[in-house]
């Protein structure tokens, strides 16, 4: 299974997300976008890293920190190998006194502790195929936009075509690429779960 290398491109949010963010992972040596959506806490501790602001007391990523370096645990990357039902998995792959032991974690949390370690975020190939976003996938489509018909279908056969699988799917994708294409992210994460669960339906 091929690892790619990520990093971390910021974070988004929308009114609409109940306190969720979109975290914005891209392709190193690609053009592709993941977003992953997660909770607040996780965002705070991740931003703040990245912001490099200290907090008056150690939150929990910080306290692993800590904890490890006291005992010499070193952590060495994070591989998010495994989605699932639209979950994302992944594993903390660290060493102490010469062995490596890998750890599961949900990405939000080993993504916490990769900025705390400067460890590098790798994705699986076949999660980047399957949930990342190409950022320029309407321009390289040229005249095959999703949801734009040749001819003008009859009355009764756009009826018929609206309720389609294959309608809706159209649908999304256009959906998805205007998503896109104003960077907004955590529409685009929903957007394609909900092409994911159309095609397995199908």
């Amino acid at each position: 299974m091929r690892k790619l290398q990520v990093d971390i491109l910021g974070l988004s949010t929308s009114p609409h997300t109940n306190g969720a963010y979109a975290l914005i992972l891209y392709e190193v040596e690609g053009k592709r976008k993941l977003p992953i959506i997660i909770g607040g806490f996780e965002a705070q501790a991740i931003a703040l890293k990245l912001e490099n602001i200290k907090p008056p007391r150690p939150f929990t990523h910080d306290l692993f920190k800590n904890i490890s370096d006291a005992f010499g645990l070193r952590v060495n990357e994070i591989y998010i190998d495994e989605l699932h039902n639209e979950t994302f998995y992944a594993k903390v792959i660290c060493e102490l006194n010469g062995e490596t032991h890998e750890i599961d974690a949900r990405p939000s949390d080993a993504i916490a502790i990769a900025v705390r370690f400067n460890a590098p975020v790798f994705v699986s190939e076949e999660i980047m195929d399957e949930a990342g976003i190409k950022e320029e996938q309407k321009e390289d489509e040229g005249d095959d936009v999703p949801g734009e018909p040749e001819e003008e279908p009859e009355p009764e056969e756009s009826v018929a075509m609206q309720n389609s699988p294959e309608s809706k799917l159209e649908e999304l994708q256009a959906r998805l690429d205007d998503a896109v294409k104003r960077e907004d992210y955590e529409e685009a994460a929903r957007v394609r779960d909900e092409i994911s669960r159309l095609k397995g339906i199908g």
